[in-house]
Formats: structure tokens, sequence, C-alpha cells
């Protein structure tokens, strides 16, 4: 991949070129010592992907990945040094349309290419992202054994590159009262989840905290998927963490969640997939509609990146799609009855 660096730190600048230069397929292209160099710099060279620094003088990281993705759309890896100390900043570039974060590699002491591995290995999910092609063909599931008593709802929403904002956008639309139970899957690493529950919680007024194993769905809960496996609803509808499958590009996939709502739940559900980059959660959203539920996906013109959204209308897996400031009110008209 031809990959820019936007740091104003040299030990992090170096720390970076020699985490790369464990895999000779990356080119270190330019690098950028602010969000406004980095803004001029990507409008002459466009990379693959942008490993962008968050705190930085003249213009930060968060502004120059909205104005990037406004003006000359490409991948952006926000890379931090202290998440917990940027953990807001985090999501705002996240909102407005990077794709993941990790920690800046500490190279200085113990084995470099197990200090570089975890940014490594985020940019080869990237790398597959960018040219990710899935089969348009979706499985066969059993019809779900709808509970003729029971009358739980549940709102299933998966979110990628803008999710952040998004999520905050819709869940702020919704009263703390909200009738069914929330799941939340967001492509965020495990280590920033807690973060980004705590985040949501005081940005949209709902309380939302990290799905833990084997609890059941309640009303008026906002649960997010917590770690670097899958979540899936079992048979009984808890929630369990599991690593199959493993070829999945990310973890937690929105796809594996949706296919075993559509496979397990036994109330009424909604399907929500909001922007994002690549296919995820397209075929899932598609079984769902198969079996009966509800399915919305996020229009073009408010998605930061109308990428899952556009593949779910893609293959007609969407009853309606809808403008994300209008998704709450849709919701609310079906659990509020």
């Amino acid at each position: 991949m031809k990959i820019a660096i936007v740091n104003d730190m040299p030990m992090a600048v170096e720390a970076l070129r020699r985490a790369l230069a464990f895999e000779p397929a990356h080119e270190v292209i330019w690098v950028a010592g602010n969000g406004a160099e980095a803004l001029r710099k990507c409008a002459e060279v466009t990379p693959d992907l942008i490993l962008m620094d968050l705190i930085m003088p003249v213009m930060d990281g968060v502004e120059a990945t909205r104005r990037i993705m406004a003006e000359t759309p490409c991948a952006i890896l926000i890379v931090t040094v202290d998440r917990k100390q940027n953990v807001h900043r985090v999501f705002e570039a996240m909102g407005h349309g990077a794709l993941d974060v990790v920690d800046t590699p500490a190279l200085g002491a113990g084995d470099a290419r197990e200090a570089a591995a975890p940014l490594l290995r985020k940019i080869l999910n990237i790398s597959w992202l960018i040219g990710q092609q899935r089969p348009s063909a979706t499985k066969p599931v059993a019809a779900p054994l709808r509970d003729a008593v029971q009358s739980r709802g549940l709102v299933a929403i998966g979110s990628s590159a803008g999710g952040p904002a998004a999520l905050e956008v819709l869940l702020k639309g919704l009263p703390r009262a909200f009738p069914a139970s929330i799941v939340l899957v967001q492509h965020v690493d495990q280590v920033f989840a807690a973060g980004m529950a705590e985040w949501l919680s005081s940005a949209c007024g709902l309380p939302v905290r990290l799905a833990c194993e084997g609890e059941l769905p309640q009303p008026g809960q906002v649960l997010l998927a917590g770690t670097n496996h899958h979540i899936r609803l079992l048979q009984g509808g808890q929630l369990a963490y599991t690593a199959e499958p493993v070829n999945e590009i990310y973890r937690p996939s929105i796809d594996v969640f949706f296919e075993s709502v559509a496979r397990y739940w036994r109330g009424d559900a909604v399907g929500v997939l909001l922007t994002g980059m690549g296919r995820d959660g397209a075929q899932g959203l598609k079984l769902m509609r198969q079996q009966g539920f509800l399915t919305i996906a996020q229009d073009q013109s408010s998605s930061a990146v109308y990428g899952m959204p556009k593949a779910a209308a893609a293959i007609d897996a969407a009853v309606e799609i809808r403008p994300l400031e209008r998704i709450a009110g849709r919701l609310m008209e079906i659990f509020a009855k």
C-alpha cells in the first residue's frame, strides 16, 4: 500500500517507518507535520492509507480527517500515543470517516516485530476492506421461532467509518424509556470499546455499556459489542462472543450479528445499517429482511462514508432507505405503539 504519515513528532514518525519496514509491500510516499500540510499533500498525491496523529499544531487530526474525507477521501487510520487522554478526539475523527484506531508502536524495547504487529494487522484489514468483494448469494437460514406471547423488541445497529457520530445522532433521538433493547456493533478495537460506550453515554444521554457474555437484551438497554470477537445471539436469545468465523475481516462483524438475529430472535426486530466503508452488514441485513424483519439503511447524503449502506441497497437488503435524522423517529413509530 502507498501510505502517508501525518505526525509532528520525529520519534513517532521513525517508529511508524520502522514498523512499516517489516512489510515490504508498504511504501511511505510522504510525511506531513500537521493537518494543513497533509491536506495539501493529499490533494497532490492521494495515498491508499493515511496514518493520522490526533494532536498537532496548525490543524489537528480530527479537523484534518474531516477535511480530507470531504475533499480527497481515502482510508485513514488514527494512530495515537495516549488513547485514554484522546478518547473523545478518537471518536470525533471516526465520526468524520476514519476507519479505525491503533496505538503508536513502541519500538524502543523488546521484540520490534511484535510491537509492530497490531499496526500491521490493522493495515492488512484495511487493505482487504478497500479491495473487498463478497459473493452476492445469501445463506439460507431457518425461519426464526417467533414467540406468540413474548413481545420483546430489538434494534440491531451496525456501523463503521463515520459511525460514532451517526450513533450519537440516532441515540439522541430516542427517549430514555425507549421500549426496545438496542445492540450496537461498531468496528472498533476492544481497547477502545469501553471508552466509546462512555463517550456515547455522555454524548447522547442514554446509558450505553458493553454487552456481557450470556446476558439477554432487555428493553431500555443500549449494549455495545465490546471485544475483538464477534457478537451473536444464541437460540435462547442470549448474547455470546465467538471467534468464529475466523476469516471475517472486521471483528466484530455486523454480518455475523445480523445473521444470528435473523435466525434466533423471537420477538419483533429492526435492523439498521449505518455509514461505513466496505460491505459488512449488507448480507446480514438481507437475511433479516427475508425473515420478515424491517430493515433500514442510511441514505447517501447523510452518510460520512457511503459504502455499507450502498452495498445493502444494491442487493435490496433494506426495506427503507432513510436520512440519519429520520431513523430514530421511525423506530419510535414501530416500537412505541
